[in-house]
């Protein structure tokens, strides 16, 4: 199974190509002590976390499911340091990130976490990710990008595209914490752990935000404004025949009212031929709602092209 990497209860760089491969220890140490101090324990009432400071505003990112329904949580940058009071300033619990506000004056001295571009990373690059685990002092774990292009599910049901893998150690606790590059620049934001055998720690298999979906929600959280998702309103599954078949479609939602049918075979869309089901949520993500796809689909032996008018996803999957 897959689960949040929570505690005990629920500005951006160049794009630069990071170093590939496993790091040499002394390398590790230098990113731990460059990053570290920006890398701060987040507390709630009921769980733990991390998050990471991006600016000299006070700014620090996190996940939604780590702050959950509080608005206002408790952050501590140094491991024997005092709690510092954090307002929860926005969060969007479709791609899992939110946004703390804290005293500018508490993070001084801290020198904010810069953001790499993760379409740029590549499988076998080296990957540290900094965070609390289980309630221990802010720990460092190295590794590599196991992989990209993943999906995982939001809290709210969705799926979050894009999303980067990884065998740096990640466990509970690390959920809101930066995953980096050999450069220290943050490509990711540690969320969930693969699991086996009914175990809670790690198997080596981590996932983490990209830091491209960061760079587009953090700064509507900023300001306050919700993120709107465009939404077609349908299941698929890969189709034997080649495409994908439709498996539902939600009553009411933009695909029903362009006329998708349960046991259409999409073939293409926005003129694109579709391999699989990551195909069209690729392809929805990349719009906003309102946005009109073109979806070819076979059904009964002739071939349709429907018009779909994206809607806004609503606040959990049907």
């Amino acid at each position: 199974g897959t689960e949040h990497g929570d505690g005990a209860s629920p500005a951006a760089a160049a794009a630069l190509p990071a170093t590939g491969g496993r790091l040499a220890p002394t390398e590790i140490t230098r990113i731990y002590a460059k990053a570290g101090r920006a890398v701060v324990s987040v507390q709630t009432g009921d769980g733990s976390g991390t998050g990471f400071v991006i600016d000299r505003d006070g700014t620090i990112v996190t996940n939604a499911h780590v702050v959950g329904d509080a608005a206002q949580v408790r952050v501590r940058f140094d491991d024997d340091g005092a709690p510092v009071a954090a307002r929860v300033a926005g969060k969007d619990v479709s791609s899992d990130l939110a946004v703390l506000k804290v005293d500018p004056d508490a993070a001084a001295g801290v020198e904010p976490l810069a953001l790499a571009e993760s379409r740029s990373v590549q499988v076998g690059d080296a990957a540290i990710a900094i965070g609390f685990p289980l309630g221990l002092d802010r720990t460092a774990t190295a590794g590599i990008v196991s992989g990209l292009e993943r999906q995982i599910e939001s809290p709210n049901g969705f799926s979050i595209d894009e999303v980067i893998q990884t065998d740096a150690p990640i466990n509970p606790g690390n959920s809101g914490g930066p995953l980096l590059d050999a450069r220290g620049r943050v490509i990711g934001v540690n969320s969930q752990i693969a699991t086996a055998g009914g175990g809670g720690g790690s198997v080596g298999i981590g996932f983490a935000i990209p830091s491209d979906t960061v760079r587009a929600v953090v700064p509507k959280l900023e300001a306050g404004q919700a993120v709107a998702h465009a939404w077609l309103g349908v299941a698929t599954a890969a189709a034997p025949s080649g495409g994908v078949q439709v498996g539902t479609v939600t009553a009411g939602g933009p695909a029903e009212r362009a006329g998708l049918r349960v046991g259409d075979t999409v073939r293409t869309i926005d003129g694109k031929p579709v391999a699989d089901p990551d195909t069209i949520s690729q392809a929805v993500a990349a719009h906003q709602p309102g946005d009109r796809l073109e979806v070819e689909v076979a059904r009964g032996g002739q071939t349709r092209t429907l018009q779909i008018t994206l809607g806004t996803r609503p606040e959990t999957a049907p």
